[in-house]
């Protein structure tokens, strides 16, 4: 009998979908913090980000589902066999954090932080002029789900958007227009809005330099909801309080937690989230992990390939 061992805070809908997927199996439902280390060695198939240190041991491992999109933490060497398949959450997390990017966009284009700081302070004082996704030329560099889904919403508000993805390939109509990794820094320069949404790789780390943030606009505004490697936390300072552009939205930061005495936290044109955007906050992406994780749990019994296999050269879904 297969051992799957279930690290979700599931319910009994979840437990009998999951179920369902694998009729004949015996499951074990345990908090990730909780999982011990025999319990991850007896288990063939994982659903749920684990300790990364008790993957390491597991080795009856065939199936290893992650809750996330990213997977980077399990990349590492030493950490996942190569005869281990590795599936990530991909398609769960687009709505939840394509809306929370929106929103900081927007936020950040209207100086509505600014407005709640004077709110605070009791202070009644206009901030001055503003700008407009409506005829913004939008950047999305990373176009997966997330980024599809962030490129929609700016495209139907009348943005026209620019996408950047690691390979050529044909462009969605999401997009108003399709590039290559490449290109980036010609395109850095046309844009009024940055998203990124890039996953924590080696090729991604430290991507946006002082000089990329040059090549922007001054009055651009820059949202970073992939990952925080993506930028140095000195850059990302030193490139708002040059003013190389306007204002900058990050729910994620190379660092996490921030530190307390950050001078990132005193910068009035960056607005802050705590790496929230994704989670579980929007119960409807807790309901698509579950059902990403049946759908891969039954193509695996069936000796079928599971539908988001991560690759581990890129970290992105194969």
């Amino acid at each position: 009998m297969k051992n799957i061992l279930v690290a979700l805070p599931v319910e009994q809908r979840h437990k009998e979908l999951l179920e369902a997927a694998a009729p004949g199996c015996r499951f074990t439902y345990v908090p990730a913090k909780d999982v011990t280390a025999a319990q991850a060695a007896d288990a063939e198939v994982i659903i749920g980000n684990i300790s990364p240190a008790l993957i390491a041991g597991a080795e009856k491992l065939r199936l290893f589902q992650l809750n996330s999109a990213g997977a980077d933490a399990y990349l590492k060497p030493g950490i996942l066999r190569e005869d281990v398949l590795l599936c990530n959450a991909t398609g769960a997390y687009s709505k939840a954090v394509a809306e929370h990017a929106l929103a900081m966009t927007l936020a950040l284009q209207k100086k509505l932080p600014l407005y709640r700081d004077g709110q605070r302070q009791h202070v009644w004082r206009d901030r001055g002029g503003v700008t407009s996704i409506a005829d913004a030329v939008v950047l999305v560099v990373g176009l997966g789900d997330i980024g599809t889904h962030y490129a929609r919403m700016a495209k139907a508000l009348g943005a026209r958007v620019l996408a950047v993805k690691r390979r050529p390939g044909e462009k969605p109509k999401e997009v108003d227009e399709l590039y290559t990794m490449e290109h980036l820094d010609e395109l850095l320069a046309q844009a009024d809005v940055v998203f990124s949404v890039l996953p924590g790789t080696p090729a991604t780390e430290h991507l946006y330099t002082y000089e990329r943030f040059q090549r922007m606009k001054p009055g651009a505004v820059f949202v970073n909801c992939g990952r925080g490697s993506a930028v140095a936390l000195e850059v990302l300072q030193r490139a708002l309080a040059d003013g190389l552009i306007a204002a900058a939205g990050v729910d994620v930061t190379e660092t996490e937690p921030l530190p307390p005495d950050s001078p990132l936290w005193e910068l009035e044109n960056l607005l802050i989230t705590p790496h929230v955007a994704g989670d579980y906050h929007l119960p409807e992406t807790f309901e698509r992990i579950v059902a990403i994780a049946a759908k891969n749990l039954a193509l695996y019994l069936e000796g079928k390939e599971p539908t988001t296999i991560v690759d581990r050269r890129t970290g992105y879904k194969r």
